[in-house]
């Protein structure tokens, strides 16, 4: 498809009364039809200032007025970058310079860093509240083109850069699409579906999981500033959630919730994961109140979802992600680029409408990433079981060679946090004279928990060959994270490798 046309204004067209967003902290409520004139009325603002393609960056918590100023970019062919307000002047100023932002708006927790941003790079600041007044008073453009082309960049979005320098991964309306069918084939989504927003916007989850699906399907979305356990746990109480996405750590954080224990979670109808493995003793904790737990798999460059399980299969097939869904097709590939055989491992290559043209001024690393018959790689080992069901074993810049034989981090991850008293576990390749590389397991212990590291060796050695236990074992209260939740392993090396 080519061509496609502006969602907001087909949702305005087909259902213009039925509730879009909710904005939880202040409960204003948004219809199709509200969304879209302030999304126009946005276009027709910002159009005074800027061109097709020009890029507009944006620094904000969780708030509709960000899907707002999306589609009112979309509307007139600008470019949105959502930078990571999680991050330092340091390392968002070389961002600002790589997409040539031409404004940076801003919310006002962010101030404070939009303004080291300006004095770092000189770009200009505005303000999210003055952008929405003065929308308020702006006229929409009532001969707007609703058609879009399906190539078209929508919106940018920076990765964490922990490979090198930070990648613009290009977002096109025709990904979009593909995600929002291949999340509604996954999910069964449809116009009666419930989601809650509270992902960080810089993110893929953010957007795309599943709040731009649920919107296209003419849902409704509930939007949090911020993860919270209790307002969560709240709305999923009261119905306002029929279709949840999380990631692994907040799926562990509600469990560990007094209240996870007596909470009705009946009304959430189906549950996706990704972002990282979610542990087999969280999926059986979550099936223990019959609420079963859909791993999925993807990437930014996916747009995101390529995998997620089944409900049916999910209990079942404990650590599978599924199969590929509609809209996208895997291989899985040797070293030498030739097919695997069911049960081989090998790494996972993407194509559909779902994938990325590129990376936004940076040839290099399009085709570094990018085959030249369109195939991405994407960096993960996994296997395919004969019934046509996927495994990420791991990355393959994670695993570790030790006594000659491949370690891969995940599989170790996976029996350390079985122990009943582990609540999570991180494990790198470290050097050794002997065996050029061993196991060091870093872990986070459930509250109230003590663990002696011979005990928790033993346990491993129950479950693994003896060259994939752990030599070392340290244990920490956290881990550092990227937004989406994933544990930032060169980040955990350095801090492994400090003196005590």
């Amino acid at each position: 498809m080519r061509t496609l046309f502006d969602f907001a204004a087909k949702r305005a067209e087909l259902s213009p009364d039925a509730l879009a967003f909710a904005q939880s902290e202040t409960e204003t409520r948004h219809s199709f039809a509200q969304f879209n004139e302030r999304a126009e009325r946005g276009a027709s603002l910002l159009e005074r200032q800027f061109d097709r393609g020009d890029r507009l960056a944006v620094l904000c918590h969780n708030n509709v007025v960000f899907f707002e100023l999306l589609f009112a970019c979309g509307k007139i062919g600008a470019i949105l970058v959502p930078l990571n307000w999680r991050q330092t002047p340091a390392e968002l100023a070389p961002i600002l310079v790589d997409c040539g932002a031409r404004m940076l708006l801003h919310d006002a927790p962010t101030a404070p860093l939009a303004q080291a941003l300006a004095a770092r790079t000189g770009v200009r600041l505005g303000t999210l509240a003055a952008y929405d007044h003065m929308r308020a008073e702006t006229l929409p453009n009532p001969r707007r083109d609703a058609a879009w082309p399906s190539d078209r960049i929508w919106y940018l979005l920076y990765t964490s850069g922990t490979t090198g320098r930070p990648k613009a991964v290009i977002q096109t309306v025709g990904m979009a699409l593909a995600n929002a069918i291949n999340v509604q084939q996954a999910t069964g989504l449809t116009s009666l579906d419930r989601t809650v927003n509270f992902l960080p916007l810089f993110h893929t989850a953010g957007i795309n999981l599943h709040t731009l699906p649920v919107f296209i399907a003419g849902g409704s979305t509930s939007v949090l500033a911020k993860f919270e356990v209790d307002p969560l746990l709240d709305l999923m109480a009261a119905g306002g959630v029929s279709v949840f996405f999380g990631v692994p750590s907040i799926y562990q954080a509600l469990s560990l919730s007094p209240r996870f224990a007596e909470v009705d979670l009946s009304r959430v109808r189906h549950w996706g994961c990704g972002g990282a493995p979610l542990p087999e003793s969280l999926i059986r904790q979550y099936l223990s109140k019959n609420v079963r737990v859909c791993n999925g798999m993807g990437m930014t460059e996916t747009g995101p979802t390529v995998f997620l399980m089944n409900p049916e299969q999910a209990a079942e097939k404990i650590g599978s992600v599924g199969k590929p869904q509609l809209l996208s097709e895997v291989r899985l590939v040797d070293l030498a680029g030739h097919d695997v055989e069911p049960g081989a491992r090998g790494e996972m290559l993407f194509r559909g409408p779902n994938v990325t043209p590129g990376y936004y001024n940076n040839p290099e690393a399009t085709a570094a990433a990018i085959t030249p018959d369109g195939w991405l790689r994407s960096g993960d080992i996994a296997y395919r079981d004969r019934e046509g069901y996927y495994f990420i074993v791991d990355r393959i810049k994670d695993m570790y060679i030790s006594g000659g034989e491949n370690v891969y981090p995940a599989e170790v991850e996976s029996v350390l946090c079985n122990h009943p008293a582990v609540l999570e576990a991180a494990v790198l390749g470290v050097a050794d004279a002997r065996w050029g590389e061993v196991g060091h397991a870093a872990i986070r212990l459930r509250p109230g928990q003590t663990l002696a590291v011979p005990e928790l060796r033993a346990f491993a050695r129950t479950h693994l060959a003896g060259y994939k236990v752990p030599k070392y074992v340290t244990v920490l209260e956290d881990f550092p994270r990227t937004a989406a939740g994933k544990v930032q392993k060169h980040i955990l090396r350095r801090a492994l490798a400090e003196p005590s």
